[in-house]
C-alpha cells in the first residue's frame, strides 16, 4: 500500500484572523476556507518564535530556538555584504523530512527556505527551488534552482506554484509517496502597489478592513515608516497584504485541481500554517514580534492559522486546546506510520496530536504553550499569559479569559503576586528542561535586528552576529507598559 503523500503550505507573516474560516469577514480566500472547514481546524495554534527564521527551524527539526540556535531571521544580504559564506543555520540537525526522505518519500521545496545556505540543495530535498534571501520584491526574485541563481521575472507567488506543478507532473511516473513544501512568501511586505497584480488589488478598492483595527501608535514601534500612517496609506498596504493571499488561494486551488486530476488528492495530506502571526494595526503595529522594541508576544504575533485536511480520512472539526508548532514533527511522523529518531537522544518539547483527528477528543496534554524570542520568553495558558525579559523587564501579565485582545498588562496588580510566581516558576523550569546553555537565547544579544552567523560558543560570540534595530524610544519600565 502506498504511503500518504504530504502537501505543506508555508505562508509568511499571516494572522490567524486573516482567513475567512477564522472569522475574517474581508479575505477572500475561499480554497483556504474550504480545505480548513472541511478538515481539521485549530483555533489556538502558535508558533515557537514570533518571526521567520526561528519559526521555521523549529517547524521542521522540532527544537525550540534555543535547541537549534536559530534566534532570529537570517540576513543573508547582510552575510553577502560582509563577504562572508552563508552557512547552513540547521546543518547536522535532524528534520522530519530527513525521516521522510530515508522512508522513500521524493521530497520538494519550492518558495522560501530561509534557514542558509540557500544555493545548496539540501540532502533531504530531491528538488529544490529556493529565495536567495528568503524575501523581497514579488518580481524579478533571487531564485535557486539546484544551485543555479535566477532572476525569476514571474510574479513570485506563481513561480513558486509553477515549480511545483512541475515537480507533480514529474512525479507521475513513478510510485513512490511525495512530500512537496510549497513556502510562499505572501503576504509577507513589501506591499507597494506595484508588487501585486492590479486585477487583485482592485478586488478590495471599496473595502473598509473592519479586521484590521485603526489604533494608536504603540510605544515601541520601530519603523517610524508606521507610525501615524494616514488611511489613504492604510488602504494602500492593506489592500496589498490581502491581495497577495488572494494569489496564495488561486494559486492552492490550481495545485489542488492537479492532485485531482492525477487521482492524488484523496491520497494527500495538506497542511496549511504560517512561520509566524501579524500585526496589521492590531496593538497599533505594523510587524510581528520584532515590529517593537523590545519584541512583542502579542497573540496577534504568535498566533498562526493551522489546519490539516484530508479528503475521506480527516473528519471536519474545530480544535480548541492549545498547540504549538514543535508539535508539527511528531504529529507528521506519526500520522505516515514512521518511528522518529532523534541524533544524541535530544529531548523534543513537543508531542503527536495525531490521536484526536479521528476521535475529536482532546486531552489536558495541550493546554500550555511557550515561545521565545531571543531574552523574551513566554507562557501561555487558557486564561493567562506571562511575558518575561532577561534579565530585568519589563514583563507582562495578561488575564485572557477576561482580556482577549491583551489591553490591560496586570503585572503590577499585587493581588495576582501567586499567579505571576507560578507562571514565572512554570516558564523557568520548562526552559531550563529544553535549553542548550550554548545558545541560550536569553544570554545573547538578540535584539531583533537580523542573525548573521551561528549563535553562541557555535559560533564566533563576536558583537555583529546579531543585529540591532535603532528605536526612537527609550526602553520602557514596567510601569511604562
Amino acid at each position: 500500500m502506498k504511503k500518504t503523500n504530504i502537501l505543506f503550505i508555508i505562508t509568511d507573516d499571516q494572522g490567524y484572523w486573516s482567513l475567512g474560516s477564522y472569522g475574517n469577514k474581508d479575505s477572500i480566500t475561499p480554497t483556504l476556507d474550504r480545505l480548513a472547514n472541511d478538515g481539521a481546524r485549530f483555533e489556538n495554534f502558535f508558533c515557537v518564535s514570533p518571526v521567520c527564521s526561528p519559526a521555521r527551524a523549529s517547524i521542521f527539526t522540532g527544537r525550540i530556538p534555543s535547541q537549534h540556535g536559530v534566534h532570529d531571521w537570517i540576513d543573508a544580504e547582510k552575510i553577502e555584504q560582509l563577504g562572508k559564506i552563508e552557512p547552513d543555520f540547521i546543518k547536522n540537525q535532524s528534520t522530519f523530512i530527513d525521516v521522510l526522505s530515508k522512508n522513500g518519500y521524493t521530497t520538494c521545496l519550492s518558495g522560501k527556505w530561509h534557514l542558509g545556505e540557500a544555493s545548496q540543495t539540501p540532502e533531504c530535498f530531491d528538488y529544490w527551488y529556493a529565495h536567495k534571501y528568503g524575501g523581497g520584491s514579488y518580481y524579478n526574485a533571487p531564485m535557486y534552482e539546484y544551485g543555479l541563481l535566477k532572476q525569476e521575472p514571474k510574479y513570485i507567488t506563481d513561480a513558486i506554484t509553477d515549480y511545483a506543478l512541475e515537480f507533480l507532473e514529474t512525479k507521475t511516473a513513478t510510485d513512490k509517496p511525495f512530500y512537496l513544501n510549497m513556502n510562499f512568501t505572501a503576504p509577507h511586505a513589501p506591499w507597494g502597489e506595484n508588487q501585486h497584480p492590479q486585477e487583485l488589488r482592485d478586488l478590495f478598492k471599496d473595502c473598509s478592513f473592519e479586521s484590521c483595527p485603526i489604533e494608536s501608535t504603540h510605544p515601541w514601534l520601530i519603523d517610524v515608516v508606521f507610525d501615524g500612517l494616514n488611511l489613504i496609506e492604510r488602504q494602500k498596504i492593506l489592500t496589498s497584504y490581502f491581495a497577495s493571499l488572494v494569489s496564495v488561494d488561486r494559486n492552492i486551488q490550481r495545485v489542488l485541481d492537479v492532485l485531482e486530476k492525477q487521482g492524488e488528492l484523496e491520497n494527500t495530506l495538506i497542511i496549511f500554517t504560517s512561520d509566524n502571526g501579524m500585526n496589521m494595526g492590531h496593538h497599533g503595529i505594523y510587524g510581528k514580534g520584532n515590529g517593537t522594541s523590545p519584541q512583542n508576544m502579542y497573540d496577534t504575533s504568535i498566533k498562526v492559522p493551522f489546519f490539516m485536511n484530508h479528503l475521506n480520512t480527516i473528519k471536519s472539526y474545530v480544535y480548541d486546546n492549545l498547540y504549538s508548532h514543535y508539535d508539527i514533527r511528531h504529529t507528521i511522523l506519526e500520522y505516515v506510520g514512521l518511528g522518529d529518531t532523534i541524533e544524541n537522544k535530544l529531548v523534543l518539547p513537543g508531542s503527536s496530536f495525531n490521536s484526536i483527528l479521528n476521535t475529536q477528543q482532546e486531552n489536558d496534554n495541550h493546554i500550555v504553550v511557550y515561545d521565545e524570542y531571543g531574552p523574551v520568553r513566554m507562557i501561555r495558558t487558557k486564561e493567562w499569559k506571562y511575558i518575561h525579559r532577561y534579565p530585568d523587564g519589563p514583563h507582562e501579565l495578561y488575564h485572557l479569559s477576561e482580556d482577549i485582545d491583551e489591553k490591560s498588562n496586570l503585572i503590577n496588580d499585587k493581588a495576582l503576586e501567586q499567579i505571576k510566581l507560578q507562571l514565572r516558576q512554570k516558564l523557568t523550569e520548562w526552559f531550563v528542561k529544553y535549553v542548550n546553555p550554548e545558545i541560550d537565547g536569553a544570554q545573547l544579544p538578540i535584539y531583533g535586528g537580523g542573525q548573521t552567523e551561528l549563535a553562541g560558543s557555535w559560533g564566533s560570540e563576536n558583537d555583529t552576529t546579531f543585529g540591532r534595530y535603532d528605536s526612537k524610544f527609550k526602553f520602557p519600565t514596567d510601569q511604562q507598559l
